[in-house]
């Protein structure tokens, strides 16, 4: 007796738990394929992207070649560009303090780095789910299989092995199909929760120092506001 008679002689329930621990396995993997594309694209862009930075370009010019060509997956050149152009916004303010335009700089920033963090963690919280749940999805299959062979005896006169062995099988293949889609799920998601931490601590980090970089230029600017002012 194969492992695909025994799943085309299971019960309705029995079929129904295979069919969708089967499905779930599916999206799992396809969501796993599509984070690891991401995540690869995503850190080759964030080494790109800071190679061009601390090139010492300048920032007016590499502002402007980030805007005519952007790359989707920097999450460094979004929080760049969004940084500097609030704080280029707020500069030309006249009554614009260097302190005030730093806070909504940071502000700006800080709602750019919440957008990429929800980009890089899309998909886990499924992934997640379904090395949780799909064990115990399985273990129905596996508990409603056996109480279906059980039941089953009822009306023999003589229980044998060869009578419940085929709906214990059955039932065991819920469990392990269970399996089948959790342990990858839980792998996937364990190493993509790793990477996606560190992508946002280099990105709290960059964020960090291209402050300190602005604070600079905006006090500097104040210093020389004041100068020409006689102040």
């Amino acid at each position: 007796m194969s492992v695909l008679s025994l799943i085309i002689n299971a019960s309705i329930v029995v079929q129904l738990v295979m069919l969708i621990l089967f499905s779930l396995s599916l999206i799992s993997w396809y969501m796993i394929w599509q984070r690891q594309s991401i995540l690869s694209k995503t850190k080759r862009a964030l080494n790109d992207f800071e190679e061009r930075f601390w090139s010492g370009i300048d920032l007016s010019r590499l502002f402007v070649q980030v805007n005519t060509e952007p790359n989707d997956y920097s999450g460094e050149e979004n929080i760049f560009r969004a940084g500097f152009k609030e704080f280029a916004r707020l500069r030309k303010g006249s009554t614009s303090d260097a302190e005030s335009v730093m806070a909504g700089t940071e502000r700006s920033m800080r709602v750019a780095l919440l957008r990429e963090q929800q980009k890089l963690e899309m998909h886990l919280p499924f992934l997640a789910t379904v090395g949780s749940t799909s064990p115990y999805i399985g273990l129905f299959g596996t508990v409603w299989g056996i109480m279906h062979s059980f039941l089953a005896l009822a009306n023999e006169n003589q229980a044998t092995l060869s009578l419940v062995a085929p709906g214990i099988a059955e039932a065991l293949i819920a469990t392990a199909i269970g399996l089948f889609a959790a342990i990858p799920a839980v792998i996937g998601y364990n190493r993509f929760s790793s990477s996606v931490d560190s992508l946002l601590h280099s990105y709290e980090t960059f964020m960090d120092e291209f402050s300190s970089i602005l604070h600079r230029k905006a006090h500097s600017s104040d210093a020389d506001l004041k100068g020409n002012a006689g102040i």
